[in-house]
């Protein structure tokens, strides 16, 4: 079936606002199978941490603050110019950035064998002469990285996968490369972009200056915890003008956080002391949250005087800054940072309701006339299911697509009743495992605590019959469809979705669906 795009833009459209409304739930908009088959509808979920990341900027901009982009790119001189003698200490945890040099590969009589015995010709004088051109370009810099292997295989004369060859096997040079620090790190403090944008504004904008940034910096941490990321994202603010106290960053606080469901503050001195701030003004940030109870949450302070006076900023300026992750983590109620920030590398931890979602009917009837016939059947079979075989009851009588035929349900065989002991079995999702239990005594404590999936064996089946019949009612010819003893759910008609499998089988849990079915539905073309 091909994709029509108009149409399923148009059903999309219509059913945007159902989806939306329903949450994390998938949904099928009506005749979507007409343009899709396989078209799943769901809302998206937003990552923790871009979702603070978002929440803060609104705050932010909400409070009258503008948004700028720090440098994240720092020159080690900075570093000296904002903590003095103290920077060669606060260095240690910052990254310095590297780099290859470009070698200076020669082209002598054993390069020149090892590409003739790769290309198998001879290199000509010409060839010669405009490699060694080419390479010390490349070294040179007029020639960039990405171009070198198609400008070679150019000079050459030969395809890219014989250039690779050479270049890994015959160009010492290139192999022996090793990474060189450069004087450049990346910021570890949002305060290290502050200064330099500072520097260059403060004196060409109305007072007071009133900007934020929600932005990634690094640490160079010894390694990853619970509460320490090497990488993070710091909220950060700066108010730059001439009345500008220490009043101004606890206004700020409860302002920004408020926003946050912090109702309380609690200011108190921090003990950390970064040299960049004034003596005595660097504050810590307590609030109280309605469940987590007092927790710091920032940091604020005006920076000194000295460092300022390195970039001639001549107005006394307020910072606050704020760790992102550490917010998301009380919002979400999270003890660990790092399954917040990269949950991809955590077991998945799905609950019996996630699991339940996964558990759907494999087979199903396409159209409105066989949804109405695996109804019936269903019927039909549970109000004659203890007849004695060999029986046969006519379940349906009428069309399905186009053709008029006739449904059974039956049993051939003597000494059997018409549906097995595990029709009735309804499939339940209970402590990580699927299993598929009557509705009795012992299979209680399942019934009433697990989580149902809606599916029962007589269910699945009567879709499945469904399913079948309606193709062959397509075709114009009969069908008949008999399932006797389950032992897989592909037995029943029933799917559970590969991330649900691949969940119980590494945390050990079980899928029983096993039971005596010895269900028959058969079809017949109408004369």
């Amino acid at each position: 079936m091909r994709f029509d795009p108009e149409k399923f833009r148009k059903l999309a459209k219509e059913h945007f606002e159902e989806a939306w409304q329903k949450g994390p739930e998938v949904i099928s908009p009506p005749g979507i199978d007409s343009c899709y088959p396989r078209l799943e509808y769901k809302k998206a979920a937003a990552h923790p941490i871009f979702s603070m990341v978002h929440r803060l900027r609104e705050v932010y901009l909400s409070l009258g603050f503008d948004e700028i982009c720090n440098p994240v790119i720092v020159d080690e001189k900075e570093v000296y110019r904002q903590f003095g003698p103290e920077a060669s200490a606060v260095l240690d945890r910052v990254y310095y950035l590297g780099g290859l040099d470009r070698p200076n590969q020669g082209i002598g009589k054993s390069e020149l064998s090892g590409i003739e015995a790769i290309t198998g010709k001879e290199v000509s004088a010409a060839k010669e002469n405009g490699l060694r051109e080419l390479l010390q370009a490349y070294k040179k810099s007029a020639i960039d990285g990405d171009d070198l292997i198609r400008a070679t295989s150019e000079v050459l004369g030969i395809d890219d996968g014989r250039t690779v060859q050479i270049y890994e096997q015959v160009f010492s040079a290139f192999r022996e490369l090793s990474p060189r620090s450069s004087r450049s790190t990346l910021r570890s403090h949002m305060t290290s972009g502050w200064f330099l944008t500072l520097g260059a504004i403060w004196e060409k904008y109305p007072l007071p200056l009133r900007l934020f940034s929600v932005d990634r910096c690094f640490r160079r941490e010894q390694e990853e915890g619970p509460t320490r990321l090497m990488s993070y994202h710091s909220a950060s603010c700066v108010v730059a003008g001439d009345e500008v106290t220490i009043e101004e960053g606890k206004a700020v606080s409860q302002a920004l956080l408020s926003a946050f469901g912090y109702t309380d503050f609690r200011f108190q001195p921090d003990e950390k002391r970064s040299k960049y701030y004034m003596p005595g003004s660097q504050t810590e940030v307590y609030a109280r949250h309605p469940v987590h109870n007092w927790v710091e949450v920032a940091t604020f302070g005006l920076y000194s005087p000295s460092a300022l006076g390195e970039y001639e900023i001549g107005v006394p300026v307020m910072n606050l800054g704020l760790g992102v992750e550490r917010l998301a983590m009380i919002a979400y109620g999270s003890d660990d940072i790092r399954k917040l920030t990269h949950p991809q590398f955590f077991p998945v931890a799905y609950t019996d309701l996630e699991l339940a979602k996964a558990v759907t009917i494999r087979e199903e009837p396409k159209t409105l006339e066989g949804r109405s016939l695996a109804r019936t059947i269903m019927l039909t079979a549970r109000e004659k299911g203890q007849t004695p075989g060999p029986c046969s009851f006519l379940a349906f009588d009428g069309e399905v697509r186009g053709t008029a035929i006739r449904v059974f349900v039956e049993e051939p065989e003597s000494g059997s009743r018409l549906l097995g002991p595990a029709c009735e079995n309804e499939i339940f999702v209970f402590q990580g495992s699927v299993l598929g239990v009557p509705d009795t005594e012992k299979w209680k404590e399942v019934r009433s605590s697990g989580v149902s999936t809606g599916i029962s064996y007589l269910s699945a089946v009567a879709f499945l019959a469904a399913a079948r019949i309606e193709r062959a009612a397509a075709c114009g010819r009969p069908e008949t469809v008999q399932v006797k003893m389950a032992k897989l759910p592909s037995d029943i008609n029933v799917r559970i979705h590969e991330y649900a499998m691949r969940y119980i089988t590494d945390n050990k849990k079980k899928v029983d669906v096993r039971g005596p079915v010895f269900l028959t539905v058969r079809s017949e073309v109408a004369g």
